[in-house]
């Protein structure tokens, strides 16, 4: 049942890209949340972003559909995005559902960040 441990940031990152930190769990009743926050980015092919999924302790359908959503709205005009720091039960459950064909993943935003600039 949800407790109310949900965060979700947006904001620049020192080398250029967004940096979108996601916390707590990810379902249902915060996905919106996130799709909100989506809505901040810019949909142009230049647009860099880096999902931080490290504080991320729980994700059901509704917020893999998030993150798929997060990705096409980056991707889909052109722009690139990174998911750093999932722990290993997220890159199993990654794993099952095929987000990790789709998305590139990194451990942490520092090799997210070092992709995104290469």
């Amino acid at each position: 049942m949800y407790n109310g441990d949900f965060g979700v940031t947006l904001h620049a990152h020192p080398q250029g890209h967004w940096l979108l930190a996601v916390t707590g769990e990810l379902d249902h009743h915060t996905a919106p949340r996130l799709r909100g926050t989506l809505e901040d980015l810019p949909r142009d092919p230049d647009t860099t972003v880096i999902v931080d999924v490290s504080g991320l302790n729980y994700c059901d359908s509704s917020g893999i559909a998030a993150l798929v959503t997060a990705y096409r709205r980056v991707v889909d005009p052109g722009g690139r995005l990174v998911l750093a720091g999932p722990d290993d039960e997220m890159m199993r459950l990654f794993g099952i559902v095929g987000l990790d064909e789709l998305f590139t993943i990194r451990s942490n935003v520092e090799e997210a960040a070092a992709t995104l600039s290469s």
